[in-house]
């Protein structure tokens, strides 16, 4: 149940007039009053015989009886009360027994014989009311109504406890506006799974991930078919900026325009533009290894280097300072955001989701110092450069490798965040988990029984050579990690580790030194893709090309043929 209140209103019949009105885009449907200050108050909505001005008449009662120069300039006091999109919905007396008590909490109505104001609650929907009030006591004085939007929200944790409804989590001040009422009964007409201020959060997000610039970025926009208008200073600078959807237009026909910031706090062009700043730092400096990273510019490099660098990120999370590991964690977003646009299909749904749900924990008062996401910065913008990759070969396999890590660090972002009272983004990064687990699932199945049967293929001492190694290395894990299903993806992966020339014991000692084992449902799975990401095994075992071991290609390059040769004939 989510409270917003307002105390700006100057004029009680303009808001009495929108709220049993039509609404801006019809959506008020019976508008009608569910309670009142004194429970007889008129009802324009369902008595004929009521008026707007008579209710307003009697709200305004109090105000009028001072004298002029007494009288607040904005006396309109205005709160929503909305429940979440999966409660039931509530009846007439529910919700106004939600009115009474947001009204004593908040100190507009305190009851217990204190003087209070009068005020109406009116529905026009089935998951909200809206209660308004005037900002003067029965007997001439002003409310206590300090800090009400805090009082409100405190209210409404200990409503949902009673009537078994969602429990949202306590806010920070940090989350992106949510849509209205109207926007989401549109969206419902319209068929949108969301409303278009979502939909245009999901394609901001995504333009911007990994963007180098403003020109990029305004490109990508325009290339996801949004509309945009560009707001410039006399001197030509750019101050800002709107974008619309083409088909989201209002009762005129004009397309409605979202600010950046209003779509969310980090979408603003001055906050997008301190990613640019460290972009352009990075630039000046010159990029680690340019040609390398040019010559492995293909999708399945590009996941390589994003299950690398989210692994780096993974222990600036848990062990960093909150500056570097807040970066990180809204860096993680980008990354999200660029792998959902550009993986397979069977794949982008739950990753698209998952960047969506991610997107409430990328935000905290932690400000980010935004120098320490190169890393990250620069693999999002891999990823989108690199094109679309394939749901399969390494293209997919390298997709489940990345999809492996970044789901631990997500994991690690909600403790991070739990450990800190951010119970809203801690949920949000629970949920964005969640999708991961599915996504991995989705991308991981192929190379994963690809490897399965190679492990079988492997003769009774060879596997028990592997199982040697993992008691050796992992003592405390190694019974549980042989009987899983995975273990034979495990012992595949070991054997051409050791065929490619490493020391297997060294190599499972260092991937199972951090302690994510613990909470991974497959010990197994996640060392296949640690392993084959540190000794640089091909992810997908199927690309025979690649996966045979190296030093068995150079014995059977350096291998003297054994045909005999035949003399020369010379000519006659």
């Amino acid at each position: 149940m989510i409270p917003s209140v307002h105390k700006t209103g100057r004029r009680t019949m303009g808001l009495l007039a929108y709220l049993y009105g039509p609404g801006k885009r019809e959506e008020h449907t019976d508008p009608h009053l569910v309670a009142s200050f004194d429970g007889m108050s008129p009802d324009p909505g369902r008595d004929p015989h009521a008026t707007l001005k008579d209710l307003q008449q009697l709200l305004d009662q109090p105000v009028q009886a001072l004298p002029k120069h007494a009288r607040p300039v904005k006396h309109v006091w205005h709160t929503s009360v909305r429940a979440t999109a999966d409660d039931r919905t509530l009846t007439d007396d529910e919700w106004a027994a939600v009115a009474r008590r947001i009204v004593a909490a908040t100190g507009i109505d305190p009851g217990s014989e204190q003087p209070g104001c009068r005020w109406a609650a009116v529905r026009h929907a089935d998951d909200h009311i809206h209660i308004v009030a005037t900002l003067v006591c029965e007997n001439g004085s002003h409310p206590d109504d300090f800090r009400s939007g805090k009082r409100a929200q405190a209210e409404c944790r200990l409503i949902e406890k009673e009537l078994g409804l969602h429990q949202v989590a306590p806010g920070d001040g940090t989350a992106a506006q949510r849509p209205t009422s109207a926007e989401r009964h549109k969206a419902r007409r319209q068929g949108r799974d969301r409303t278009a201020r979502e939909e245009l959060r999901e394609a901001v997000r995504r333009a911007v991930a990994g963007a180098s610039g403003e020109e990029e970025y305004f490109d990508r926009l325009s290339a996801a078919g949004l509309l945009i208008r560009k707001r410039a200073a006399p001197s030509g600078d750019l101050l800002g900026y709107k974008v619309a959807l083409p088909d989201d237009r209002n009762k005129d026909g004009e397309p409605i325009f979202y600010p950046g910031a209003r779509l969310a706090p980090d979408l603003s062009l001055p906050r997008i533009r301190e990613r640019w700043t460290i972009d352009t730092s990075d630039r000046e400096i010159g990029e680690e290894l340019p040609a390398a990273r040019q010559s492995l510019s293909g999708p399945a490099s590009a996941r390589r280097r994003t299950a690398s660098a989210a692994w780096k990120a993974l222990q600036v999370i848990k062990h960093g300072n909150e500056a570097a590991a807040s970066a990180h964690i809204a860096a993680t977003g980008e990354v999200l955001d660029a792998l959902a646009e550009t993986s397979a299909a069977h794949t982008r749904h739950e990753l698209r989701e998952a960047a969506f749900a991610f997107e409430r924990a990328s935000r905290s008062h932690i400000r980010a110092h935004r120098g320490h996401d190169r890393e990250l910065r620069r693999v999002a913008r891999d990823l989108v450069r690199s094109g679309p990759a394939l749901g399969r070969g390494e293209d997919g396999a390298t997709t489940a490798m990345a999809i492996d890590v970044l789901f631990f660090v997500i994991t690690a972002t909600a403790h991070w965040h739990a450990k800190r009272g951010h119970s809203q983004q801690a949920a949000a990064a629970q949920q964005a988990a969640a999708h991961l687990r599915t996504a991995y699932q989705n991308a991981a199945t192929q190379p994963l029984s690809a490897l399965n049967r190679r492990g079988r293929d492997l003769d009774v001492f060879k596997r028990q050579r592997q199982a040697m190694v993992v008691r050796a290395a992992v003592p405390e894990l190694a019974e549980q990690t042989i009987v899983e299903p995975g273990w034979y993806a495990l012992a595949a992966t070991l054997a051409e580790a050791e065929a490619a020339g490493h020391d297997p014991t060294t190599l499972l000692t260092r991937a199972a030194e951090h302690r994510e084992l613990d909470t991974a449902e497959s010990v197994s799975e996640v060392l296949v893709w640690r392993l084959r990401r540190t000794a640089g095994l091909p992810a997908d075992p199927t690309d025979m090309a690649h996966s045979e071991p190296p030093t068995a290609r150079v014995r059977r390059a350096r291998r003297p043929s054994t045909r005999r040769s035949r003399p020369r004939r010379g000519r006659a």
